[in-house]
């Protein structure tokens, strides 16, 4: 659907500068993201770290010609001749209000899904279940924020006939707007967890929180024996019908019972059953929220059964892969649709590491789109010219037919996978940048399995939403104008830092840090343009410093001295360079008490280097039996720093919270802070666990049954004293897995159950007793992560978390995730 643009200013209550007669069908918030900017409307948004406003002469350039704005531009006549600015007090605001008129144009079902865990795949369940026989419309991914949400409900069109959209929040009085917004008709929620709690008095008010979505639904549907999720709605005094769902009382409009896969229901006195093809408990759970959705909508028991079986895996997060021949492997498959293309493609353009590289699409046929085949296609080829694709690749008879319609210099086209897989076009791939976009019935991961590197069957999965879920917990503790660094040294502490600083960037940090010149030489390569610091930069890496653009830091007379006269050698002035104090850690740093003056004049007396910033290492910001030495840390680094600040007319950041600081000591923020350890999931002041970034995951190789009178491993150490099932997993010391955590003083996870190391850890393989665990070959393995807090590791160890991260090799193959 189109609106002209004289439509939306009055949608929104906009006052008009510009007379461009156009229609808007796209709605934009991210200048990064641009596709088609002749329909294209820009919402120029304002948040703490940036201002919206600041794109739009790029965007015009672009070709964008209609912007929501709080403040028209000056010279808009002149500059901007073609233009329409739509002038609101919120441009926030007003997406969401155009949302919610747009929303007002359908009278369909529509479900509204809130919840701590699960909204995602409950949405992307129900996508499966319903689509054979309605045309479903969901929000995209995890869109589900402010903004997410109204970008979701824009995609609603004349031939949805039912909707899926999320909702998140993470403090009070954020669900008002999104109920206004979505409108549901029908209200899931899912869990009820510690997600945000951070925000909320108590689980109550939080609950209650993610109510407000369903005050106006037909029912709600919710886990009735979540003892708080059944208060608050009661308490909220729902006037709809309620179908609470429960496992220990038959009178519950859904009652239940699970037994492994399957799971037997009575849903308001009609018996049914069937069976899913996952077995974990969040799986189950998920499931039966989706088969009341579905029975409430009309679908019989029968149908329900079948297409439950036949639920396959959500591909929640874009998966990067590096590949064979030098290739990077996109895996998006089994998302197959076109606004999930969109976002595909939108990412693919959006990674420093195209740049230079080939850009192929490899598609299947798009099922139940709602369109004919000529313009479903017709619509998928513009959207490949607007994002750039150099080559492409059509699997399947549908895509075939409609070769004609696609414009893409390079392109192929077979009737299945096999047939591409014989072909000397797949033979021939090199050094390029492949998205894979395929419908389930094509087996697309024959592809990827090919192009895939072949490496160890031990990984280290890296949630880049974690990372910036940690960075915006963070960031919520800081003033608006106060800076950012993060530390992504020791290869991001194990989690790659090339991915990191991709998401960090895109995320719009003021500065990374790594160790040596050598970690920023890496990055630079990999085309991060963001300010490096070196915090350990070495005599012999100057000419590197210079020539990729790094920012060391200076901490003795004798580096300062070296550095100028290399400087000065190469011609060069004003390089930036980072002073560090010593104020107590004693490790590195000029002494503040004595050095102030003489590095001062130093500075002054030459132009090869500048101080940008000046810092300092608080020794205990995560203890409270610290907090004295801390403040007097602060007060020679205060001091310190002032002097050398009015010594200098330009602005010298000072910076001394680290991550534990930042939540600690929020009046020492000053002009930037160094976020490192919290940024990858470990909360130094309690020890706790954030958003929880890197897992590393193993597979059982064979199961062994041992009787109890033999031993397993090396020097027979591992006694047993039972008959037992002993697992093979192919992780050893040269992987980083410590060898004191062997004999039984720790366990990993195997099906969600616990199984202790048995006997010493060798090299390659270590050895786990799974007696008491149902599990087979192949079944994964978790050493850490998600489920297995890396501090279970370092607190066996007696060490910090940092170093069991670290510690994990590189011939650990990393693979990383991106809603």
């Amino acid at each position: 659907m189109t609106y002209t643009i004289e439509k939306v200013a009055t949608l929104i209550g906009a006052r008009r500068y510009g007379e461009h007669e156009t229609t808007v069908g796209w709605l934009l918030t991210d200048s990064r993201s641009l596709c088609f900017p002749e329909q294209t409307l820009f919402f120029a948004l304002r948040s703490k770290r940036n201002d919206g406003h600041k794109f739009i002469d790029e965007l015009y350039r672009r070709g964008v010609r209609s912007f929501v704005v709080e403040q028209e531009p000056a010279d808009y006549q002149t500059a901007y001749p073609d233009a329409n600015f739509l002038k609101v007090p919120s441009p926030l605001a007003a997406l969401q209000r155009l949302a919610e008129r747009h929303r007002d144009e359908f009278d369909i079902p529509v479900v509204g899904i809130t919840g701590s865990n699960g909204k995602t795949w409950v949405k992307e369940w129900l996508h499966q279940i319903l689509m054979p026989t309605m045309k479903v419309t969901r929000s995209p991914k995890s869109y589900n924020s402010q903004i997410g949400v109204p970008l979701s409900v824009w995609l609603l069109n004349e031939q949805t006939q039912v909707a899926l959209f999320e909702a998140g929040i993470s403090e009070p009085g954020e669900m008002l707007a999104l109920h206004d917004i979505i409108q549901p008709t029908i209200g899931v929620l899912t869990s009820l967890g510690s997600a945000h709690q951070e925000n909320f008095r108590n689980m109550d008010e939080k609950c209650m929180e993610k109510l407000q979505l369903f005050r106006d639904t037909e029912v709600i549907i919710y886990p009735s024996d979540d003892d708080t999720v059944s208060r608050c709605v009661r308490r909220s005094q729902y006037q709809g019908e309620r179908i609470g769902w429960s496992r220990y009382s038959e009178k519950a409009p859904m009652y239940v019972k699970t037994e492994g896969r399957k799971v037997s229901y009575i849903y308001k006195g009609v018996e049914g059953s069937y069976e899913i093809p996952f077995i974990d408990e969040a799986s189950i759970e998920n499931s039966i929220t989706c088969a009341i959705v579905a029975l409430y909508l009309g679908m019989s028991p029968e149908d329900l059964a079948e297409r439950m079986a036949k639920l396959e895996p959500i591909a929640m997060r874009l998966e990067v892969k590096d590949g064979q021949r030098g290739l990077t492997l996109i895996n998006d498959s089994y998302n197959s649709d076109v606004n999930s293309l969109d976002i595909a493609l939108d990412f693919m353009n959006r990674r420093p590491d195209q740049e230079g590289k080939c850009k192929t699409l490899i598609l299947s046929d798009i099922y139940q789109s709602g369109e004919t085949p000529s313009e479903l296609y017709r619509e998928v080829s513009d959207l490949l010219r607007k994002r750039g694709i150099d080559r492409f690749v059509g699997i399947g008879p549908e895509i075939m037919a409609q070769a004609a319609q696609f414009t893409v210099g390079q392109k192929w086209f077979f009737a299945n996978v096999d047939e591409f897989l014989q072909s000397s076009v797949f033979r021939n791939m090199h050094d390029e940048i492949v998205l894979l976009k395929g419908a389930r019935p094509f087996g697309f991961e024959h592809i990827s399995e090919l192009l895939e590197q072949k490496v160890h069957e031990t990984i280290l999965e890296v949630d880049l939403n974690a990372v910036v879920e940690n960075l915006n917990h963070y960031r919520s503790f800081m003033k608006p104008e106060t800076k950012i660094v993060c530390m992504i040294k020791a290869d991001a502490y194990g989690a790659g830092a090339v991915e990191i600083a991709k998401t960090l960037q895109d995320h719009r940090v003021d500065y990374l840090a790594v160790a040596v010149a050598d970690e920023g030489v890496t990055l630079r390569k990999a085309g991060i343009t963001q300010n490096i610091i070196v915090m350990n930069p070495e005599m012999s890496s100057f000419k590197t410093l210079f020539d990729y653009d790094l920012e060391p830091e200076v901490y003795s007379f004798r580096l300062m001295d070296a550095l100028i006269q290399a400087a000065r050698k190469e011609g060069i002035t004003g390089w930036p360079v980072h002073l560090k104090l010593d104020t107590g850690m004693h490790r590195l740093g000029f002494d503040p008490r004595h050095d102030i003056d003489q590095l001062i004049d130093r500075l002054k007396h030459q132009t090869a280097i500048i101080p940008r910033s000046v810092f300092s290492h608080f020794v205990g910001s995560d203890s409270d039996d610290f907090d004295n030495f801390s403040a007097h840390q602060f007060e020679l680094f205060n001091e310190g720093s002032k002097k050398i600040q009015a010594a200098f007319s330009h602005k010298i950041l000072r910076h001394m919270d680290n991550s534990a600081g930042i939540e600690h000591f929020p009046e020492r923020q000053m002009d930037m802070c160094r976020l490192g350890i919290g940024l990858y999931g470990v909360d130094p002041r309690t020890n706790g666990i954030l958003s929880t970034v890197s897992t590393l995951k193993t597979t059982i190789l064979q199961l062994r049954h041992v009787p109890k009178e033999e031993t397993v491993g090396y020097s027979r150490k591992g006694k047993l004293e039972r008959d037992s099932v002993i697992a093979a997993i192919p992780i050893g010391y040269a992987d980083g897995l410590n060898r004191k955590l062997g004999n039984r003083h720790c366990y990993c996870l195997v099906n969600g159950q616990k199984a202790e190391y048995v006997g010493n850890i060798c090299m390659d393989v270590a050895l786990i007793d799974v007696t008491d665990i149902p599990c087979q070959e192949g079944d994964s393995v978790e050493i850490f992560g998600k489920n297995l807090p890396v501090t279970v590791l370092s607190d066996v160890l007696e060490t910090i978390p940092y170093e069991v991260l670290t510690s994990v090799s590189n011939r650990v193959k990393r693979v990383y995730y991106q809603d």
